[in-house]
């Protein structure tokens, strides 16, 4: 009987790694403000379709809104005062990720 509630509860932790997204996580890119190049740190989270986290500047931190994925594609918002931005973004590795925004493109990197 022990044996066999041991394999029940690996296959459930194998199951639950496995369905963990590869966009999950620490992340980390740069980009040209007014002022030089700026920091972005983003931590996302993935919950079925859904997407949540943060994203943190030197001016301070920014939860990311209507998140979606799609496979390796996802989207959301962020709010800036009375501006909305909207955020396209696409895992292309493991380590990286692509995020379009009307300001550009920039590239984010795994934080181990």
């Amino acid at each position: 009987m022990t044996k066999k509630i041991f394999i029940l509860l690996f296959f459930l932790g194998s199951v639950a790694t496995f369905a963990q997204s590869k966009i999950d996580g620490k992340w980390k890119g740069t980009r040209e403000g007014q002022n030089g190049t700026i920091e972005l740190n983003y931590t996302f989270k993935v919950e079925g379709d859904k997407l949540t986290g943060t994203s943190t500047t030197p001016r301070g931190e920014n939860p990311i809104e209507n998140g979606k994925v799609d496979g390796n594609k996802f989207s959301y918002t962020m709010s800036f005062g009375e501006m909305t931005i909207e955020n396209n973004g696409e895992l292309v590795s493991d380590n990286e990720i692509v995020i379009k925004t009307q300001r550009g493109e920039m590239k984010l990197t795994r934080v181990e």
